[in-house]
């Protein structure tokens, strides 16, 4: 049986509670939230962390709200409820379509957004989400608050702008009224990484697109995003052509690693085809709203 090495536990009371007794405990101490991907790498010795700082009592990292023209999730909001919340159904669809897909009933009850994004797994879902829709991450440290483009959050696979000492605390989504999202994913079978994924949020103005966002996630696009095929297509028509030509781009931006979910060339293609598909529903749910 495998079980991780002795560590000390801590529960925070704060946020500042948290984030001192990160201070004081370095590189040593890990942020325990959901605890999905850090447990299983501590049960393989993988992580050896000396001390674990739980956060589940921290209210002030919950809670999905509207604050002026931007939607703030708490780090600590769990994907069931991203999957339920009205207010990101109402104005962004593509949560609830990615959150569909991502794990199990079981992980989405206890998993939490502010844990998959300081993950940075290169096949996360919420991170292909957030690069469509261009949100901004809230990182606090013992000096403040500040703030990091979601298309600058993620260093590489596995590495983030949180450092030592810090805390994700939120992300912020801004509104865009009349805009249409879409979310889609290949995996080998319900609930596992994706293979690949696109998700695309636009707006349609005068007949053409004025904004454009893809996110792909799983194929190692820069910052999981896709901004050569987002800039042909503003001011374009959304016609199946200019999509099709985008998609293109899209996947040509890419560069998949061959591995046990399948070679190179044909995650490209999943690449050119799930962009296709996102940007084509997001521009139909455009023109409805």
């Amino acid at each position: 049986m495998q079980t991780p090495a002795p560590v000390d536990y801590v529960r925070a009371t704060s946020v500042a509670d948290a984030l001192s007794l990160l201070q004081q405990h370095g590189d040593e101490a890990r942020i325990l939230a959901g605890g999905h991907s850090l447990l299983p790498m501590m049960k393989l010795r993988l992580a050896r962390p000396e001390i674990l700082v739980d956060i589940n009592d921290l209210d002030e990292l919950r809670g999905i709200r509207i604050d002026g023209n931007e939607i703030v999730i708490g780090a600590m909001v769990t994907h069931a409820e991203i999957l339920s919340s009205p207010i990101l159904f109402e104005h962004y669809p593509i949560f609830r379509e990615a959150e569909k897909v991502i794990a199990d009933p079981i992980v989405r009850n206890k998993g939490t957004m502010g844990g998959s994004m300081c993950q940075a797994d290169p096949a996360e879902d919420l991170s292909a989400v957030g690069a469509a829709l261009r949100g901004t991450v809230v990182i606090q440290n013992a000096q403040g608050r500040r703030t990091v483009p979601m298309r600058e959050f993620h260093e590489g696979p596995y590495e983030t702008k949180v450092a030592d000492g810090e805390i994700l605390v939120e992300v912020r989504y801004p509104i865009l009224p009349g805009s249409g999202s879409a979310y889609e994913k290949v995996e080998r079978r319900s609930g596992d990484w994706a293979v690949c994924a696109a998700g695309a949020c636009v707006t349609i103005s005068g007949g053409v697109f004025s904004s454009v966002g893809i996110g792909i996630g799983a194929v190692n696009a820069e910052h999981f995003a896709a901004v050569d095929a987002e800039a042909f297509l503003v001011g374009k028509e959304p016609t199946a052509e200019n999509i099709a030509t985008a998609a293109q781009m899209a996947a040509d931006s890419c560069d998949p690693s061959a591995d046990q979910r399948g070679p190179a060339d044909y995650k490209k293609h999943l690449a050119m085809e799930l962009t296709k598909r996102a940007l084509t529903r997001a521009a139909a749910a455009a023109k409805g709203a």
